[in-house]
């Protein structure tokens, strides 16, 4: 399968369709990390979003059913697999190994029916590691508009990467709208993205070409300190 968007410089490949066509491909240990986050199978695209939120008014994303059943054992066999580094946020919805370090993202979410926290999986070899970082309602961490109903903020997925040491490529297999490859442009690194969605794909591509045209020279990675980022 051959990418359907990508830089001349071959820094970031976009491909649209089931990163089952993709991912079986790929050799053992090609890329450096795997940084994504699937489907937990809660059924959050298909418009339970908008019935959320004593803290705000939640937005209506539509009702899709790319997050009624959670990413496969398959999908997630080949996550690891072609990597020598993992992150998989909703590590807890799917059947992985015992990990020293599990990545916390705390948040804040107060008086809300939404989780206060998400849990990453990880095969790094170091403590468990939080963030919190604000993302729900009026008085959000982060500016820009939301367009997915589980997108991350940008600076959470930067924070994920940066624990992953000298990781030049990043693959994310449940691309949605593009947040992990922004992270990777921020910091020059190179980005593999897949979405089967195409009104995400469209988006992700075009977050994706706004980053590059934004920021043509590369930030630094973040500074961690205690599981946290530097300001």
């Amino acid at each position: 399968m051959h990418p359907t968007w990508k830089t001349a410089d071959d820094s970031v490949r976009l491909y649209l369709g089931d990163c089952m066509d993709v991912l079986p491909t790929l050799e053992a240990g090609s890329v450096d990390a795997v940084v994504t986050d699937p489907p937990y199978g809660i059924k959050e695209a298909a418009g339970k979003n908008k019935s959320r939120g004593k803290l705000a008014v939640s937005k209506d994303y539509g009702d899709l059913d790319w997050d009624n059943e959670p990413a496969s054992a398959d999908q997630i066999f080949h996550c690891r697999r072609v990597s020598t580094w993992q992150i998989i946020f909703g590590g807890n919805y799917f059947d992985l190994p015992p990990s020293s370090c599990w990545l916390v993202w705390d948040k804040l979410n107060g008086n809300t029916d939404f989780a206060d926290c998400e849990l990453a999986w990880t095969n790094l070899k170091k403590a468990v590691r939080r963030i919190q970082f604000q993302w729900h309602g009026m008085l959000r961490d982060e500016a820009g508009e939301r367009v997915h109903p589980t997108q991350k903020p940008i600076r959470v997925m930067h924070w994920a990467i940066a624990h992953c040491p000298q990781a030049d490529t990043v693959l994310d297999p449940f691309m949605g709208s593009g947040t992990t490859g922004i992270a990777c442009v921020r910091t020059g690194r190179r980005f593999i993205g897949i979405e089967k969605e195409p009104k995400y794909f469209d988006i992700a591509v075009k977050r994706i070409e706004a980053e590059l045209n934004r920021a043509p020279l590369f930030e630094a990675a973040p500074k961690i300190v205690q599981g946290s980022l530097l300001p």
